[in-house]
């Protein structure tokens, strides 16, 4: 399957299980996990949207095996457009940076510049028309960089007090437990 392939199979909607499908096929197949991650910036934001899905959840399956293509993936968050493609690469960013991720991927973010990760995840929550799941999955990667650029405490903290004046549930809930562990 090539990139072009794979846009015709994405161009309809697609559910969770034929998420699953089609990324066992494309890990089978050993597709350019580059060429996915261009499908994420596809001018139309269902296509991009859907690949961005398919990323995810082919990266986090296995990271380890995409190790060389983490620096690639993490330069495309600045072009990302698709709101839900976003949260995909929020949740990505996540994962990557968690305490519990698998030590290859610790090693590896470690050697990577993620300031411009930091401001577009601080952009994305400043936001007003970015949806409440990116601004969560923002705050938890930015949460799980505050050690390693400092000033991310009280900004984090800052913006997350902001969201919660008027937030919704799931904002007070992520933010309360956030602000907690901040303190």
């Amino acid at each position: 399957m090539n990139q072009t392939e794979l846009i015709k199979q994405i161009n309809a909607t697609i559910g969770k299980i034929k998420v699953l499908e089609l990324g066992r096929l494309l890990t089978e197949r050993k597709f350019n996990l580059r060429d996915l991650i261009d499908v994420t910036i596809y001018p139309d934001n269902d296509i991009a949207f859907r690949a961005t899905w398919l990323l995810e959840n082919i990266f986090l399956q296995d990271p380890e095996i995409y190790l060389p293509d983490l620096g690639y993936l993490l330069s495309k968050m600045a072009v990302v457009k698709a709101p839900g493609s976003k949260r995909h690469y929020a949740k990505i960013v996540m994962h990557i940076t968690d305490a519990n991720a698998p030590q290859m991927i610790k090693d590896k973010v470690q050697t990577l510049d993620l300031e411009p990760i930091v401001e577009h995840l601080f952009d994305w929550m400043i936001d007003p028309k970015i949806k409440i799941a990116v601004k969560a999955f923002a705050a938890e990667a930015l949460f799980n960089l505050r050690h390693r650029y400092t000033w991310i405490t009280e900004e984090l903290a800052n913006q997350l007090k902001y969201l919660m004046r008027d937030g919704t549930a799931a904002i007070q809930s992520k933010g309360k437990k956030l602000l907690k562990e901040l303190e």
